[in-house]
């Protein structure tokens, strides 16, 4: 059987570095949501971490009622952060040389030391008003991509799909808007 020239030329285009790399990642963030779901039966969610996380120094009400499982939630979210910072001194510095990622295709590479360092080309305003707006948008959607779009998809929640339809909608248009406006990193 043949297969159809036309999704193989849409998929060349969409994913012009292949699809391996995201089919990899997706296997690793659906790994760590089942063994954090099946080791403490709470469904993995980013602004969920950060809330619990944010409970050691806000006596707020919102952020205590995840008191009694922080300590785990603060590995998962130090998780994040460190091992995207492994992944940045490794593999995108090039240390690490791997067919899913070609060093330096994506920000800075720089020298420090005789050590090869990466930096993204965002400015950082853009990065801060960014996270800013992530996290507004978490707060109004109840939720993240992660938990939403992972766990709550997963489990064929109605809220999450049309919460992740309605991410996926304004991500797509404002890529869209930025694009057509020109504007950069």
């Amino acid at each position: 059987m043949v297969a159809d020239p036309v999704p193989l030329q849409l998929t060349a285009e969409l994913f012009p570095n292949g699809i391996s790399r995201y089919a990899v990642g997706g296997m690793l963030v659906g790994l760590g949501t089942v063994v954090i779901y099946v080791g403490t039966g709470i469904p993995a969610g980013a602004s969920t971490f950060l809330e619990s996380t944010l409970s050691y120094v806000s006596g707020q009400s919102r952020f205590q009622r995840y008191v009694s499982s922080r300590d785990w939630r603060v590995v998962f979210t130090l998780g994040i952060v460190l091992g995207a910072l492994a992944f940045a001194a490794t593999v995108q510095s090039g240390v690490i040389t791997t067919s899913l990622y070609e060093a330096g295709t994506t920000g800075e590479l720089y020298e420090v030391g005789g050590v090869t360092l990466w930096s993204t080309a965002v400015q950082p305003w853009r990065l801060f008003l960014g996270g800013i707006l992530v996290g507004i948008g978490t707060r109004i959607g109840k939720g993240c991509t992660s938990g939403h779009g992972v766990c709550g998809v997963g489990s064929a929640s109605k809220t999450s799909i049309v919460g992740v339809l309605t991410f996926l909608t304004v991500a797509i248009a404002t890529a869209q808007i930025v694009a057509a406006l020109g504007v950069s990193p």
